[in-house]
């Protein structure tokens, strides 16, 4: 793998890998030759670098363990700092158990923390974490009440808003009546950007016990979706998995908004070339969204699975051939916007069978991939007879 020069080639600006040895020599490796593919190394940082409209955007993937939690936190800390970054938000793959002892690694939460591990499957571990920070921006923060939820940010070119850990205060409410209240607190934050629900571009949702009511919250979803207009302009891509939540709500909820400023900035709905809409089987979200701005572009490919055209599961009980098939998808995905592999910024695996995990990077290795920054969750998928799902982003500079 040729890692900042592919990269590079691709039209993003940097790619780099740190480890505690270079951070401590206050140097970072910003071009390294490997002869393997590997997905997830450990005691590695990956950070991805993404120029938009005089902003920079610093994707970070990391390991952490529960032992090595204080010091991954550290090290991202300290390159952020290094580039003059603040972090805007934070996924944790790890049991709610896990979500103390995360807050308590830093001294100020200054961001909000959406946990990821799904304590539907066992959550016993932590696996990871990723971050998203910037540069270049002015962060206007969100509050849910006295909780920092999320920051926006204007360019000359557009308004971004980035919130994450969203979640229903009164648990007493039936899942499906959080679900709303979910909904309408996502509007509601909204307005502290001056921007509308129809703004959004990306969704990730974590329902506990997905599997017992996902059709229930499809039907809300969909309900919301034709109140606000959402179906006339563009429905969102999105991730929906069966997590876990730190006190137990039926869902959190993450997001990502942008309201263009002028017609030079498009945000529209990508198909999938190889799979239906997903509309067809009654799930509002699109297969990806494209956000194209002036010189870069950003990909944002939903929650993918084992779905063929029709919209049925294939390779039922068979993880390595649906894991071929859904990355198959994916890359068809990346190919119809003129990307690929190399392009990739950010990703999440998630695997209903926690042992399986390593089947995804011996399909890197065969098909001989770069190296992703995928991190990896233990959770449940939107069908019982679904094993493995993937999100991705995607940037390429023009």
């Amino acid at each position: 793998m040729r890692l900042t020069c592919d990269r590079k080639k691709s039209g993003m600006l940097t790619a780099i890998k740190t480890s505690p040895a270079a951070l401590q020599k206050g140097a970072v490796k910003e071009s390294l030759e490997m002869d393997e593919s590997i997905v997830n190394p450990t005691d590695t940082l990956q950070i991805v670098e993404f120029p938009h409209d005089g902003v920079k955007a610093y994707f970070t993937t990391a390991q952490a363990t529960e032992s090595t939690l204080h010091d991954v936190f550290d090290r991202v800390a300290a390159e952020m700092a290094a580039r003059d970054a603040k972090i805007a938000f934070q996924y944790l793959f790890g049991g709610r158990q896990f979500y103390p002892k995360a807050v308590s690694a830093i001294k100020k939460l200054d961001w909000p923390m959406t946990l990821l591990h799904g304590d539907a499957c066992s959550g016993s571990t932590i696996t990871g974490t990723q971050f998203i920070a910037l540069s270049g921006a002015e962060l206007h923060p969100v509050m849910d009440g006295e909780r920092k939820v999320g920051n926006w940010y204007d360019t000359e070119d557009a308004r971004y808003c980035l919130l994450g850990d969203i979640r229903a205060d009164d648990l007493s409410l039936s899942r499906e009546e959080q679900a709303l209240e979910v909904f309408e607190k996502m509007e509601t934050l909204l307005g502290q950007a001056d921007m509308e629900f129809t703004d959004i571009a990306r969704t990730w949702i974590y329902l506990n016990d997905l599997l017992e009511w996902y059709d229930e919250f499809n039907a809300v979803r969909t309900q919301f979706f034709k109140e606000r207009g959402t179906f006339e302009k563009m429905v969102p891509a999105s991730t929906g998995i069966g997590a876990g939540s730190a006190a137990g709500e039926a869902m959190v909820c993450a997001l990502l908004a942008v309201k263009p400023k002028h017609d030079g900035v498009k945000v529209f709905a990508v198909p999938s070339p190889l799979q239906c809409p997903a509309i067809d089987y009654k799930s509002s979200f699109a297969r990806a969204v494209e956000i194209d701005q002036p010189g870069s572009r950003l990909l944002t490919i939903s929650g993918t699975a084992s779905i063929e055209p029709g919209g049925k599961t294939v390779h039922i009980g068979d993880t390595e051939k649906q894991i071929e098939l859904t990355m198959k998808v994916v890359h068809a995905i990346l190919e119809s916007r003129d990307m690929d592999w190399e392009n990739t910024c950010r990703a999440i695996a998630y695997f209903k069978n926690f042992d399986e995990a390593h089947l995804l990077a011996d399909y890197c290795l065969k098909n001989n991939l770069p190296e992703l920054p995928v991190a990896i969750s233990h959770a449940d998928v939107c069908r019982h007879d679904l094993l493995f799902e993937i999100e991705l982003d995607a940037v390429k500079v023009n």
